[in-house]
């Protein structure tokens, strides 16, 4: 079933803002669980988009499901793939998932969320991380990511903290995409959009002087 991904401030979407809980195993193996993984696959791959948190949808539960499709790649081009570090990732469930930074030092892209619609931003997020989770069978898992699937995990795991892109990413870097005017962006190179981050940067330091 394909259910209603809520936006930021809208009335119904408070769990967009709340500490989600963490589930026992049992009720990670109950039939309503698993329906409702079910149902966030439908709505992820309906949006679409490569991830989703279960407070996206209302339910303030530690679960995220995600896939990197090739069909949500082919807009990219190659080498925009591969500056990214963008690869294919099959579709899988975290339950009670924590994730730790591997590495430091920021990259800055543009990401945007399907609980703020129409709008990206440049994000930093660290390169590599560590996620320990529970796996649909309630088995302890842990998986380490690099590059885009890095970037996808920290976006999910922050959401079941209450936190979207929009916390950490500087507004004034802000671009829409609604119709095709967020377009160039999507295949904009890693340096296009370090430049457009300094020249924003500059404007937004000389309007609080």
């Amino acid at each position: 079933m394909n259910m209603r991904i809520y936006q930021l401030g809208e009335e119904g979407g408070e769990s967009l803002r709340k500490i989600a809980r963490n589930l026992t195993v049992k009720e990670i193996k109950s039939a309503k669980i698993r329906q409702l993984v079910e149902d966030m696959k439908v709505t992820m791959r309906t949006a679409p988009g490569v991830g989703l948190a279960a407070p996206q949808i209302g339910e303030s539960l530690q679960i995220i499901v995600i896939e990197d499709n090739a069909a949500r790649q082919n807009i990219f081009k190659p080498e925009i793939l591969k500056e990214r570090d963008r690869n294919l990732v099959n579709f899988h469930v975290m339950f009670n998932p924590e994730l730790t930074q591997v590495t430091y030092d920021p990259l800055y892209f543009f990401e945007g969320c399907l609980s703020v619609k129409s709008c990206a931003r440049i994000t930093p997020r660290v390169e590599k991380v560590r996620v320990n989770y529970l796996d649909e069978e309630g088995q302890p898992q842990q998986v380490e990511a690099k590059g885009w699937y890095a970037r996808i995990l920290q976006h999910e795991v922050d959401h079941l903290h209450g936190r979207l892109y929009v916390d950490i990413a500087d507004e004034c870097t802000e671009v829409s995409l609604g119709g095709t005017s967020g377009s160039p962006w999507m295949n904009a190179t890693k340096a296009e959009i370090m430049e457009y981050y300094h020249k924003c940067m500059a404007v937004s330091k000389k309007h609080k002087e």
